[in-house]
């Protein structure tokens, strides 16, 4: 048995691994059901190749839309030179994400169980135990957390999470449009920041915002608010109204110092969080899912201990390039003269093949090996 904590894409997507392996599991989530909220967006090639290892790719492909080209700091990547079945980004909202996850998982017979607030994590000799505000416990063989950046288990573990404070107030706001552009607006540069307006589905807009500020994620956010800062820098609002979603965001950029504590191990977002440039949290929990799954089966099933320490041995330097050219990204994304010199210089690098190659395979996720990620399970 694994108890994962966190119902996300990441948490949903290695209990189907575990189960797909014969291993029970049981995935506890602090929130009273699922939100419907949908800060990711797509899935790059090396998570649909995973997909299409589990024959499960179709269905994703099915709802999808796909976007011929990825960015980096909103500088358009080409993908059709990378060695893939799949040179596009599959445009699909976190939600659905995980609605077909969970679709998944419900066919191994296993839901998610909501309002499970984890308050206390205990290990023994031979087991990993959590215990919930309700006063429930629950023992596991291991332990992961993927409860997201502001991981309760890897707080209670005493893990450390260093890296960079934020920089960025970054906001976003799922609406209808009255009066909608004539095409999606992408990384659109203002001296105060830049926007972004981008269909996500029929009748429903996604609006963002980038301010080059520090200003803290917690601060109140209201239509109001979001109308204001960013008529302020569209000089329009393009007739916004009945929000779906308003939320702020940053880019801090932080790390566990370690992924695993004897039987506790974390991946996704409870092991490294970063601003969502190029789109690859969602991808990077899901691929740490998938290299974690069958090594976890493996290790429950009596192979050698050791062969679990190579998931933080070949997940965490992912996680730290991660990290790297999200750093990159911001830095190539604040206004200012110099900045757009910056720009046009890096435009220029990017019609060089090899350069554009190299940065599209990185962010896609196709420059990690793929029998690493996702050997097959017997």
């Amino acid at each position: 048995m694994v108890i994962i904590v966190g119902g996300g894409p990441t948490g949903l997507w290695l209990a189907c691994e575990l189960r797909l392996a014969g291993i029970a599991v049981q995935v506890l989530d602090r929130r009273p059901a699922r939100t419907g909220e949908s800060r990711a967006g797509g899935l790059h090639a090396r998570s649909l190749e995973i997909l299409e290892l589990r024959g499960l790719a179709e269905r994703f492909l099915a709802e999808g839309r796909r976007v011929p080209n990825a960015h980096f700091a909103g500088l358009w990547l080409d993908l059709s030179r990378l060695d893939t079945r799949y040179p596009f980004v599959l445009g699909l909202v976190q939600s659905r994400v995980e609605a077909l996850l969970e679709e998944h998982l419900h066919g191994y017979g296993d839901r998610v169980r909501w309002n499970a607030e984890v308050t206390a994590v205990h290990q023994g000799a031979d087991f990993a135990e959590v215990r919930t505000a309700a006063g429930e416990t629950f023992r596991g063989d291991y332990v992961v957390a993927c409860d997201g950046g502001r991981s309760t288990v890897r707080g209670l573990l005493g893990i450390p999470f260093e890296g960079t404070d934020p920089t960025v107030s970054s906001m976003l706001a799922d609406v209808q449009l009255a009066d909608p552009p004539d095409g999606p607006i992408f990384q659109r540069r203002t001296p105060l920041g830049d926007y972004t307006v981008l269909q996500l589905e029929a009748g429903c807009h996604r609006l963002m915002i980038n301010q080059y500020d520090p200003a803290p994620r917690d601060a109140p956010l209201d239509l109001a608010t979001f109308r204001a800062l960013f008529t302020a820098m569209a000089g329009t609002d393009f007739g916004l109204h009945s929000p779906q979603w308003i939320s702020r965001y940053h880019d801090a950029a932080r790390l566990a110092a370690t992924y695993r504590r004897d039987r506790f191990l974390l991946a996704g977002d409870a092991a490294h969080v970063h601003w969502p440039a190029g789109g690859q949290g969602l991808n990077t929990g899901l691929q740490d899912a998938t290299n974690l799954g069958w090594k976890l089966a493996a290790t429950i099933r009596g192979a050698d201990p050791r062969l679990l320490d190579t998931y933080e041995a070949e997940r965490r330097p992912v996680a730290a390039r991660v990290l790297a050219n999200t750093r990159a990204q911001v830095a190539l994304s604040r206004p200012g003269p110099q900045v757009d010199a910056l720009r046009a210089a890096m435009a220029d690098l990017l019609t060089v093949p090899e350069a554009n190659d190299r940065l599209a395979a990185m962010i896609t996720g196709l420059d990690q090996p793929a029998v690493s990620a996702a050997p097959a399970i017997p």
